[in-house]
């Protein structure tokens, strides 16, 4: 070979390393590591008991599974930081529940839409509620510093509303400008009606004022000035596939669907008595959650739907204690005493446990534990009749949100005349089985922020004057 065209060669092998160097995917299969910057919070990312959870962390954690590298999480503490981890090409992908804006549009790649929200103001119920955009001038408004919502404020007051204000809170948890409404701090706050679903389980007095936008779609952001054309074909083709096989409904399921059917006066009296009634007994419970290895607020959880934490809980069916066993079902556990708590405790793990265990080794979590709650609720043959009716009808019966719809058809003639176990009050079930859902997230989310990185300490404020200008020379 001629010394020109060996030159030809590597001249061409430095092009194509170049080229390979500057696309995205390259890039993550190279290292082997996928790294999405997110923001912390019960909808987006979280560090659970168990590790890494949430709604963009599933999906995340799919995409890393299908390129076959490792998923790097890393939390964002505003929203400005995050667009910031993105620019400095810190992360490959920023997936936090981000609205499709032309201004974000116009800096940074996107994938195709994976779902959509609104915009929704939001106030404490008994106070003065705003009806449409004319009411906001002169009412204190808290919104994301950096979001779309201070983005549409802007566009609000320069076109129609000179006189509208509004205050712009860095960070990127949504839930503090849900605290300052509660506490009063503010009169309204901005806010996805996704993230709002979610979360006012924790603010139960603040309510929906009014949409302030109509639907929004939902997307991932890439870096800018860097080669995303395949890595953006795959997400794509991830996204149209997840929601063409039904991944990305059983995803929001999983995530967000404890959401609906509760009231807002049922999260109001579960919060109070998290405060109220539960510390006294919580020692006790996480003893013996941990005795049946199941998580301590589920157990909680279930205990409140049954009695409110009320050891001597009693109804006229002769139900009794914190777990409302029967005397039957309490004789058969072992327990002596119903309105002992440790027992009653002990002996509601365990049938839970039991209704568990004899579940199909093919249902998976987390359908179930939500079965399971089913059958302890309804028992084990009336939810196996939900599960072959739903098999009849061309449903999953290993997936909970398919056995649901079909419980309520129990309480119907037409269906349980044909049913092995009969007639059976399957809303109750459902209702059941949703509302410890919703506790038992509720109990959780309680414990995310002691779970989670701290964003960085600002020191400015506690540097002293006098040297804040002086520069240090290096040694």
């Amino acid at each position: 070979m001629s010394m020109r065209h060996a030159l030809c060669l590597a001249a061409l092998a430095c092009l194509l390393a170049g080229c390979a160097e500057n696309d995205s995917l390259s890039d993550i299969q190279a290292r082997g590591e996928l790294v999405v910057v997110s923001r912390n919070g019960p909808t987006t990312y979280y560090l659970g008991r168990n590790g890494p959870a949430g709604f963009e962390y599933a999906l995340a954690e799919q995409l890393a599974s299908e390129l076959e590298v490792k998923l790097k999480m890393e939390p964002a503490f505003s929203l400005r930081a995050l667009f910031s981890h993105l620019r400095r090409r810190e992360a490959d992908i920023a997936a936090a529940g981000l609205t499709l804006t032309g201004k974000r549009a116009a800096a940074f790649p996107h994938s195709i839409p994976y779902d959509k929200v609104r915009t929704q103001v939001v106030y404490r119920a008994g106070r003065f509620r705003p009806r449409s955009t004319a009411d906001l001038p002169g009412m204190s408004i808290v919104t994301l510093a950096g979001s779309s919502h201070a983005d549409s404020l802007a566009t609000l007051r320069d076109s129609a509303l000179p006189q509208l204000t509004w205050r712009e809170i860095r960070g990127a948890d949504t839930m503090e400008l849900l605290e300052q409404v509660r506490e009063g701090d503010a009169q309204l706050a901005l806010i996805d009606s996704g993230e709002f679903a979610v979360q006012q389980s924790l603010f139960p007095r603040l309510r929906v004022a009014f949409d302030l936008s109509d639907e929004e779609d939902v997307v991932w952001y890439l870096p800018p000035e860097r080669d995303n054309t395949r890595l953006l074909v795959r997400i794509n083709a991830m996204i149209d596939r997840l929601r063409a096989d039904g991944t990305l409904a059983r995803l929001r399921e999983q995530h967000f669907g404890h959401t609906a059917g509760i009231s807002r006066i049922d999260s109001h009296t579960f919060t109070r008595a998290m405060h109220r009634a539960l510390p006294p007994w919580r020692p006790l419970i996480k003893r013996v959650a941990n005795e049946y290895q199941m998580d301590w607020q589920l157990l909680a959880a279930i205990a409140y739907q049954e009695s409110h934490w009320d050891p001597k809980a009693a109804s006229p069916t002769g139900v009794r204690g914190m777990m409302m066993l029967t005397l039957p079902t309490a004789r058969e556990l072992g327990v002596v005493n119903r309105l002992d708590v440790a027992q009653s405790l002990r002996g509601g793990a365990r049938y839970y446990k039991n209704m568990k265990r004899r579940l199909p080794a093919d249902i998976h979590e987390p359908d179930r534990t939500w079965m399971a709650l089913a059958a302890y609720n309804i028992g084990m043959g009336h939810l196996e009749d939900a599960r072959v009716l739903t098999e009849h009808q061309g449903g999953d019966p290993h997936l909970w949100r398919e056995v649901m719809e079909r419980l309520p058809l129990l309480q119907k003639s037409a269906y349980y005349k044909s049913l092995r176990y009969g007639y059976a009050r399957g809303s109750e079930a459902v209702t059941y089985v949703q509302n410890i859902r919703h506790y038992y997230s509720i109990l959780q989310w309680q414990e995310i922020p002691g779970n989670n990185a701290q964003p960085p300490l600002d020191i400015e404020p506690l540097v002293p004057e006098a040297v804040r200008e002086v520069s240090l020379l290096a040694l």
